[in-house]
């Protein structure tokens, strides 16, 4: 009976995750406490990479990732709780401005921000 109810409890907030090709993921770097995986290391290190683009959906529960060609040696067919949606946000977007070169190809470097002050 005890399990009955649990099992109840925890179906009320189950949702299946269901992607569909061309959406993007991002992909979990650790999936389990301990594990190493992908050459990044250390506890600050990001949880998830990405965003990768799903290029097929193997089975219900299985999905092909494009991976980009530093990662060529990892299978590219993840688990759905290895995943996660990701949602477009402007502020993702890196603007990249080249410095502007001087004649003996040095360039001068200024702050763009002062973020703390002490006193």
């Amino acid at each position: 009976m005890a399990q009955s109810r649990q099992k109840s409890y925890s179906d009320k907030r189950h949702r299946d995750l269901e992607f569909a090709v061309g959406d993007r993921v991002f992909l979990k770097v650790s999936p389990m406490k301990g594990v190493r995986r992908f050459g990044v290391r250390g506890k600050l290190s990001p949880r998830y990479i990405g965003p990768y683009e799903i290029l097929e959906r193997i089975e219900t529960l299985a999905y092909r990732l494009a991976l980009p060609l530093k990662l060529v040696s990892v299978y590219n067919v993840f688990h759905v709780s290895n995943i996660c949606k990701y949602v477009h946000d402007p502020e993702h977007v890196l603007v990249y401005e080249p410095p502007e070169l001087q004649e003996d190809m040095s360039y001068e470097e200024f702050p763009v921000m002062i973020l703390a002050r002490e006193v």
